[in-house]
């Protein structure tokens, strides 16, 4: 009698842990699922922004940043331009005698981007310029919590929310 008011007592102790956590899981996911949203849409408006006005100006990476942060995560923003350098006079080693010099890429980074921002609220990019802007969640999520505790799927280094865009700029800016 003792015994199987035991495991009765079990039973009911891990039913009410199934009902509350199992939920509590699904709605956490969602929570991931409507940021991850809201980063790729965001990160989708700021780069094309970029590509069709040939700049990067201080008030869309604020927007950017406000919408980003609105899921109520913290995310780690990076930026890449990697600036085409035309080199038309010079004659490469590797091309042939018809053909007079190559384009050539280099890249600028968030840090400096963000120092010409700082200066002069506007990065100008000009036409063939690639921009690529990505984002990931810095803090751990109520998601995210869960899966390692119950599943042990997700380190404590490893993003659930992602995004990266890339463009290539089709006007140059002023």
């Amino acid at each position: 009698m003792q015994g199987e008011t035991l495991i009765t007592i079990v039973a009911i102790f891990l039913a009410a842990i199934l009902i509350g956590i199992f939920p509590m899981m699904a709605i956490a996911e969602r929570n991931d699922d409507v940021a991850q949203l809201a980063v790729t849409t965001g990160l989708s408006e700021f780069v094309n922004t970029a590509r069709t006005t040939g700049k990067i100006t201080i008030q869309d990476y604020d927007a950017l940043v406000n919408k980003l942060f609105a899921t109520g995560n913290t995310y780690d923003i990076s930026m890449e331009v990697q600036v085409l350098d035309e080199n038309p006079a010079k004659k490469g080693t590797q091309t042939s005698s018809t053909t007079v010099g190559e384009n050539v890429y280099y890249s600028v980074y968030t840090s400096q981007i963000m120092d010409e921002l700082d200066a002069h609220d506007v990065y100008t990019l000009k036409e063939g310029d690639i921009l690529t802007v990505s984002a990931s969640n810095s803090n751990t999520t109520i998601s995210q919590m869960l899966k390692n505790f119950f599943y042990s799927l997700a380190g404590n280094n490893a993003y659930s929310i992602v995004g990266s865009q890339t463009g290539v700029v089709t006007v140059s800016g002023s």
